[in-house]
């Protein structure tokens, strides 16, 4: 097939793909600004929030995974024109995010203690609590949001939850400057500060989607007079068959990157520190892929509904292209400015902690060229990843994703994370071979899968 048959679907896939991304890239900047203004305050601090995520990350990737089960029910329901269907997939889901996110809750808060067993520093451990108690409880709001983001993303309108997280940004970088800093009255907070930030902007994403949904004809009927604790046993039974695998799918990959923070962390406050730059700066571009994987989902799911097969593998392999060529461009700009990059996180006229970002500029610097490689790798992963659930097809790519990350990776990043090792860089040599595993293996189950579904057509 001709390379302009995959390029002419660039134009759709980017329509689609872009709210979603600056959605994404929306939450990764919420961590971006906290990360920021908290770096003004020293090192420990910024370690801190990096020790208080690492257990959020963990929670929201078990959320997150979790909603977009809803994503390819409503898009396969979209394509074949059934309301009534589409409307009971998303109050099941609705309700299902709703519990996830009270027990996630629950399973943070009560998890603080651990911090004390994992051999962290304890300056960086004592500024984490009050930190990471406030932050818990912005897991609610936030995997609710999650449900009507990944509604609105199964019938095609990725602008709505963009336009939420943007709101949500803008009121986190306001709070942050007040209680952070202790601006125009307010009271000098620190890193709680930031919670604070955090826990208000989710808050208010949530009321806006939803305001938002009400408003458009297409979506408020889906909205409106939701019957939420009138259930069926097989919606739930099929949501959960899609929904759980999903969420171990999202929890092996954001558990290996949490554990380099608690790797980082043994090395050191420095070294987690620089972690956390190196990851925040990944995951930021990581989200554009995120983005197209969306797209791969909600157009899969489009096809599936058709049962229009050999268009399905086409247009999955234009978005495959397309992500290609971001993690290219991702690649390169790593590798120019990895000296730069990292300076943007640090106070340079911080005379007393001079010493210890001169070190979390140096580490960085170097992870940011790993990062650089595994560009394309990741990019592949997700966007074949995303494919597969639009194909509804969770369980083995389940199994595939924790043979990469657990089996391949974590076992690389300990060995070769140790001090006496290579140490930081080691770690995230980890990452690159469980990426690179799950993007070979993801890979073949999609080629696989999409030619028995063509020959099934055929015949």
């Amino acid at each position: 097939m001709q390379l302009k048959h995959y390029t002419k679907e660039f134009k759709y896939n980017w329509k689609l793909a872009a709210p979603v991304m600056l959605g994404m890239l929306g939450h990764t900047f919420v961590s971006f600004v906290d990360n920021i203004m908290v770096g003004q305050l020293g090192t420990a601090e910024l370690a801190a929030v990096s020790l208080g995520n690492s257990f959020m990350f963990i929670a929201m990737s078990l959320g997150i995974g979790f909603s977009t089960a809803i994503t390819p029910l409503i898009a396969e329901a979209d394509a074949a024109k059934n309301f009534k269907i589409g409307k009971s997939y998303f109050k099941h889901g609705l309700f299902l995010c709703t519990i996830l996110g009270i027990l996630l809750f629950g399973l943070v808060f009560f998890a603080k203690p651990l911090m004390y067993l994992m051999q962290q520093p304890e300056e960086v451990v004592v500024l984490a609590i009050p930190y990471l108690d406030l932050v818990a409880v912005s897991l609610i709001p936030l995997i609710v949001f999650q449900g009507f983001k990944q509604f609105s993303d199964g019938l095609s309108m990725t602008k709505y939850p963009m336009y939420a997280t943007l709101l949500g940004n803008l009121v986190n970088i306001g709070l942050n400057y007040l209680l952070i800093f202790g601006k125009f009255g307010f009271p000098e907070l620190g890193i709680v500060g930031a919670a604070y930030g955090t826990l208000a902007s989710r808050i208010i994403m949530l009321g806006y989607l939803w305001f938002l949904l009400k408003q458009n004809h297409v979506s408020q009927h889906y909205v409106s007079q939701i019957k939420l604790f009138v259930l069926q046993k097989t919606i739930l039974k099929k949501i959960l068959n899609l929904g759980m695998p999903s969420a171990m799918q999202m929890f092996f990959e954001v558990a290996i990157f949490t554990a380099a923070i608690w790797l980082s962390g043994l090395l050191g406050k420095n070294p987690q520190a620089a972690n956390q730059i190196a990851l925040n700066l990944a995951s930021m571009t990581f989200m554009v892929a995120m983005g197209l994987s969306v797209a791969a989902m909600i157009r899969v799911g489009n096809q599936k509904g058709l049962k229009q097969y050999k268009e399905l593998r086409r247009i999955a392999f234009s978005i495959f292209l397309f992500g290609f060529l971001f993690a290219v461009s991702f690649a390169l700009l790593f590798l120019v400015f990895h000296k730069q990059l990292p300076k943007l996180y640090l106070d340079h006229n911080d005379v007393i902690n001079a010493l210890d970002n001169k070190e979390v500029l140096e580490i960085a610097s170097k992870l940011l060229l790993v990062a650089a490689v595994f560009q394309i790798s990741d990019s592949i992963q997700v966007v074949f990843l995303g494919a597969l659930r639009g194909l509804q097809d969770v369980k083995i790519p389940m199994l595939f994703i924790f043979i990469a990350y657990w089996v391949v990776g974590f076992p690389v990043s300990w060995f070769l994370g140790k001090a006496d090792v290579y140490g930081s860089i080691g770690i995230w040599i980890g990452l690159l071979s469980g990426l690179t595993v799950a993007a070979i293996l993801l890979y073949i189950r999609f080629n696989y899968l999409t030619k028995r579904l063509i020959k099934l057509e055929i015949k």
